[in-house]
């Protein structure tokens, strides 16, 4: 497998996952900052224009955090990335991977971090970036209410606790105002072997 990645970005989720499984891969860097997601070569890849895509062993590239997530969790079941044979716990972990990738990075973090991109006035640009940051604070304390007193959001680890992870690395690096079980969350998270190991290979370890 080759998953396509840039550091920090939403696919250190999956590169979190990939390292839980133990299977062989390899990393392909794109550079967002560099604009490589919009490069002929990548586009061959992944037409969409962005990270993570993840090409298989026999070819076929998988794109869009969730089915990536979805499919390394039921093809390597002894990683024990979902609930095995418990239906309820499998859609709670679809459940609030989709709310981190669709509303707290979608709506929230991309508009606090991208103004630029939806407005083209500095007064337009601040009212987007604080329209993003509330979407954000809102989404932290969703997920904080979701998390509650346990150390994973669904059961055992799983892949909805790599997708809260990768947002909640860019708000302990950007916001003041973090809930107190999602900062002992992010802390257990970095304590995960496979973790730290994804996080050296993308040159973001402490």
């Amino acid at each position: 497998m080759k998953l396509f990645y840039s550091p920090g970005a939403c696919s250190l989720g999956i590169h979190i996952l990939l390292e839980e499984t133990g299977a062989p891969y390899e990393l392909a860097l794109v550079n967002l900052r560099e604009g490589q997601q919009f490069s002929p070569g990548f586009r061959d890849v992944n037409p969409k224009g962005k990270v993570p895509a993840l090409v298989l062993a026999e070819g076929q590239v998988l794109t869009e955090f969730p089915a990536i997530a979805f499919w390394l969790a039921m093809s390597f079941p002894q990683a024990r990335l979902i609930a095995a044979g418990d239906l309820r716990a499998q859609a709670r972990a679809l459940e609030l991977m989709d709310y981190v990738v669709a509303t707290v990075h979608m709506r929230g973090f991309t508009l606090a971090r991208l103004p630029q991109k939806f407005a083209d006035t500095p007064e337009a640009q601040a009212r987007v970036r604080q329209a993003g940051l509330g979407v954000v604070n809102e989404g932290l304390a969703n997920l904080a209410a979701s998390l509650g007193d346990r150390d994973w959001f669904v059961d055992d680890f799983s892949i909805a606790d790599a997708a809260a992870f990768y947002v909640l690395n860019w708000a302990v690096g950007e916001l003041r105002d973090i809930p107190e079980n999602l900062v002992a969350f992010h802390r257990r998270m970095l304590a995960r072997p496979a973790v730290a190991r994804a996080l050296r290979q993308e040159g973001l370890a402490a």
